[in-house]
C-alpha cells in the first residue's frame, strides 16, 4: 500500500462527503496504520532550506497585481525545503480559520472533553448567514459534534461552524488554544461568517496548522483520521487544487482525479468574505514527500484576481516540487 493509495484514499473521501455528514464514517483507521508500518518518517515543522527561486516568483505573481496584498508559506515537512511571501502577516482569514478550530476541536475530543455524538443547541446568536444549511432548521435545534464539525469544513457551514466554537468554550477560550498551538497571527473577534474580516491568521499560522496534525505533534492517531476525513470532504476545490493541476500543465472542472492520476493530491480548505481570500492545504506529492502550503490575498470586491494570484502561486509550486509539464 503505497503512496498511490494512500492519494486515491483522500481524493476518494471527497464522494463520501453524505456518508460523513450522516455519521458513518469510513474505517480509515487501519489504512493509516499499514501505511504507518512502512516506516516512513512523519516530517517536523521545522523550515530549513528555502526554495529561493520559488519565494521569489511568488514575490513577483504579487508585485504584478498592485492593489492586491498576498502572502505564503510552503513547508515540505521531510525535509524542511520552504517558501515564503510575508508568512507571518496577520490577515483576514475568512473561513480558512476553520480548519484550525477542527484542530482544537479534535484535541478536546482525543481529551475526552467532548464525545462525537455530543448534541450542539442551535440559538439564535449562534446563526450564521451565507454558506451552509444549519441556519435554515428552528432555533432550538440539536446537532451532534460530529455533524457539526464536518459540515464545518465539507460545505464552510457557518452555522456549523459556530456552534463548535460555542462547545469549545466560546470565542476567547479558543484564541488561548491558538495561541498555545504557536499560532500568533490567528484569532477569533467575531462570530462566522466574520464578512468584516476580524477574524485573522497568516499563512504561517494555516500551514502550521495542517502540519501539526499531520507530523503527529497534535492529535491521537484516531483524531488525525477523522481530521483528514473532514478535511478530504471539503467541496471547494477552485483555488489550490486547480492551481496545482494548472502547474502540471492541465485544466479540468474537477481537479482532484486529474491531480490523483499524476500522483498528486490536495486536503485543502479555503475562505472567501469578497475582500478576502484564502486557501491552506495538505499536499502529497508523487515522491511520497507531504508538504503544506497556505495563501492568503486581500484586495477590491469580487476581484477575480484575489483567487486567481491563489492559482498562479499554487502553480509555481507544483512546477517546482513535481516539474514543468
Amino acid at each position: 500500500m503505497g503512496v498511490g493509495l494512500g492519494v486515491l484514499t483522500a481524493t476518494g473521501l471527497r464522494l463520501l462527503a453524505p456518508r460523513l455528514a450522516g455519521g458513518s464514517l469510513p474505517g480509515l483507521g487501519q489504512l493509516a496504520e499499514a501505511t504507518g508500518q512502512q516506516g516512513l518518517a512523519p516530517g517536523r515543522f521545522q523550515p530549513r532550506q528555502e526554495l529561493t527561486q520559488l519565494s521569489q516568483r511568488w514575490q513577483q505573481l504579487a508585485a504584478a497585481q498592485k492593489d492586491l496584498e498576498a502572502s505564503g508559506f510552503l513547508l515540505v515537512l521531510d525535509d524542511g525545503r520552504f517558501a515564503q511571501l510575508n508568512p507571518e502577516q496577520p490577515m483576514p482569514a475568512a473561513s480558512s480559520i476553520k480548519t484550525q478550530i477542527l484542530v482544537v476541536a479534535l484535541e478536546d475530543l482525543d481529551a475526552g472533553k467532548l464525545s462525537w455524538n455530543d448534541p450542539l443547541t442551535l440559538t439564535q446568536e449562534l446563526v450564521g448567514g451565507g454558506a451552509g444549511w444549519m441556519a435554515t432548521r428552528p432555533i432550538g435545534t440539536r446537532f451532534p459534534f460530529f455533524e457539526a464539525a464536518t459540515e464545518m469544513i465539507r460545505i464552510s457551514d457557518n452555522s456549523a461552524t459556530n456552534l463548535v466554537i460555542q462547545k469549545l468554550g466560546g470565542q476567547t477560550a479558543v484564541n488561548t488554544r491558538f495561541q498555545a498551538m504557536d499560532l500568533p497571527a490567528t484569532q477569533l473577534n467575531n462570530w462566522l461568517p466574520d464578512l468584516d474580516g476580524t477574524n485573522t491568521s497568516s499563512a504561517r499560522d494555516l500551514a502550521r496548522s495542517i502540519a501539526l496534525v499531520d507530523t503527529g505533534e497534535t492529535l491521537s492517531p484516531r483524531a488525525r483520521d477523522h481530521f483528514r476525513e473532514i478535511m478530504a470532504s471539503s467541496r471547494t476545490d477552485t483555488m489550490i487544487p486547480q492551481g496545482l493541476l494548472r502547474g502540471l500543465g492541465k485544466n479540468a472542472e474537477e481537479p482532484d482525479p486529474e491531480l490523483l492520476s499524476l500522483g498528486v493530491s490536495a486536503l485543502n480548505k479555503t475562505g472567501d468574505i469578497g475582500t478576502a481570500y484564502a486557501d491552506a492545504a495538505l499536499i502529497q506529492l508523487p515522491t511520497g514527500q507531504r508538504a503544506v502550503a497556505a495563501f492568503m490575498v486581500t484586495g477590491p470586491f469580487n476581484d477575480p484576481r484575489s483567487a486567481e494570484l491563489i492559482r498562479a502561486m499554487a502553480a509555481a509550486v507544483s512546477q517546482t516540487l513535481v516539474g514543468q509539464p
